[in-house]
């Protein structure tokens, strides 16, 4: 079985092989008050930015895990970035969608005001909802012991988000709303050229929109085409919006060969 992960809440650029490490805070408390991880037992720490830490638990003092680093591994930026805009939705499905997406694999997330969201983020509860999604995805993280961490950017409105279509476009990226009346499968939209982050240049980014349970208006629809997205459906089934974005965001990765 893979050892459990922990998100670090401090720098590990200077940390190495043979160091001693203490994991603190919430998450030394998850791992030694929680879990009762004890000497012996192997558990990974990760800053959310690629870097992983194999350690060892040495000791455990309370709240601070004291861990031997065994190994530590740099994993490379994403040479494509797969973003998943996800209208808001009722009853927790946008939460599940974010929750899938992220241990499938996507490398941001996009939460989108949508024409027919029955949800409305504003004022103090735009904020609340956006920790509550970022919680959603550290969680994630951990649970598919990943070593990066999904951004989950301000919300945006179909205006923001058909400007910001324009712009992904321009630089070099691609824009798919999915929608059930696309005559185009989502395995055969062009996608972008990975870029080499080793190289300095910006990897490009596609972004997968997802609308609310309602559907996307036919206006936004008309928006985003006219911006320069394509459109396209999963397959003969309509999913729910809780559903569609992790099954994109599945299918993508194949096709960006991370999975194989």
């Amino acid at each position: 079985m893979s050892a459990p992960v922990f998100l670090a809440t401090d720098d590990l650029s200077q940390v190495r092989p043979g160091a001693v490490y203490v994991l603190g805070g919430d998450e030394g408390r998850h791992a030694g008050v929680v879990q009762r991880r004890g000497p012996g037992e192997a558990l990974d720490v990760v800053d959310g930015a690629g870097t992983r830490l194999r350690c060892v638990v040495e000791s455990v003092d309370g709240t601070d895990v004291h861990l031997l680093v065994e190994e530590r591994a740099d994993e490379p930026a994403p040479t494509v970035v797969l973003t998943l805009v996800q209208a808001l939705a009722k009853g927790d499905r946008d939460h599940l969608a974010v929750e899938a997406a992220v241990e499938v694999g996507v490398d941001a997330v996009v939460p989108w005001q949508a024409e027919r969201s029955v949800v409305v983020w504003r004022g103090p509860r735009a904020a609340k909802s956006r920790a509550r999604w970022e919680s959603t995805a550290r969680a994630a993280v951990k649970q598919a012991r990943r070593a990066w961490l999904p951004a989950v950017s301000e919300h945006v409105t179909t205006k923001q988000l058909v400007a910001r279509t324009r712009d992904v476009l321009a630089a070099g990226g691609a824009v798919v709303v999915l929608h059930e009346e696309a005559t185009t499968a989502l395995a055969d939209v062009t996608l972008p050229v990975a870029g080499e982050p080793a190289t300095g240049s910006v990897a490009p980014e596609l972004l997968v929109i997802v609308g609310p349970e309602g559907g996307i208006g036919t206006d936004e629809l008309a928006s985003l085409t006219g911006a320069g997205a394509t459109t396209a459906r999963l397959g003969p089934h309509v999913l729910r919006t809780s559903t569609a974005g992790p099954v994109a965001v599945a299918l993508l990765s194949e096709r960006l060969g991370r999975w194989r």
